[in-house]
C-alpha cells in the first residue's frame, strides 16, 4: 500500500486508480496478488543509480543539449562565470521526475523544458538574481517533472519552453529516432 501511495504522490498513477489498486490490495489474500499490483508501474529511480550530471560554468560556460542525450536523476549546474545552459528539448527522459540543482552564481543557469513537461520550482531560494518561471502548469501525461532546488546566486536561474529562436531549429532538423 505504501509503495501505491508513494505512485501516486509522484505522479506515476492518478488518484482513481490508486483508489482502485488499494481496494484490491485490502482484499488481497496471497503475496503475489499484492506483487501484480504493483508490477506494472515505473520504477522512479530507474536513472537513480546512475551518478548525477554536474555541469559547471566555469570560465567559458558549459552546457548539456539540445541534441539527444539520456537524463539521469538528478542534474547539478553550477552558473560559474561563464554560466550553464540545460537543454532538454531532444533528451531521452524514462523518469516522472527529475531533480535539477541550479545554481546561478555570477552568470546564471538556463533549463530549457519540451512543451508538456512541467517545472516545480518551490525548492528554489531566488537569492539575489532571482528565479524566472517562463513554464506552463500544463503537464502531459507520462512527461516528467522537473523539480528545481538550489539558489539563484547572482545571476540568477530562468526556466522556460523553447523561444521562437530554438523552435525554428527544432523545426528544422527534425530529431532521428
Amino acid at each position: 500500500m505504501e509503495q501505491l501511495r508513494d505512485a501516486a504522490a509522484e505522479g506515476r498513477i492518478d488518484f482513481e486508480e490508486l483508489d482502485a489498486r488499494l481496494e484490491q490490495a485490502l482484499t488481497s489474500k496471497t503475496h503475489a496478488e499484492l506483487a501484480a499490483l504493483t508490477a506494472d508501474l515505473p520504477r522512479p529511480d530507474s536513472a537513480g543509480s546512475r551518478p548525477p550530471l554536474v555541469l559547471k560554468g566555469g570560465l567559458y560556460g558549459a552546457s548539456r543539449g539540445p541534441g539527444r542525450w539520456e537524463v539521469p536523476g538528478h542534474v547539478i549546474a553550477h552558473g560559474g562565470v561563464g554560466g550553464v545552459k540545460v537543454d532538454f528539448t531532444r533528451a531521452e527522459c524514462r523518469l516522472t521526475e527529475v531533480v535539477v540543482e541550479a545554481y546561478g552564481e555570477t552568470a546564471g543557469v538556463t533549463i530549457v523544458i519540451p512543451d508538456g513537461w512541467a517545472a516545480d520550482t518551490g525548492g528554489m531560494d531566488p537569492g539575489f538574481g532571482g528565479l524566472t518561471d517562463k513554464t506552463t502548469p500544463d503537464r502531459l501525461p507520462g512527461t516528467p517533472l522537473i523539480r528545481l532546488t538550489g539558489s539563484g546566486g547572482v545571476a540568477g536561474v530562468v526556466v522556460r519552453h523553447p523561444n521562437r529562436w530554438e523552435r525554428r531549429k527544432l523545426h528544422s532538423n527534425p530529431a532521428r529516432d
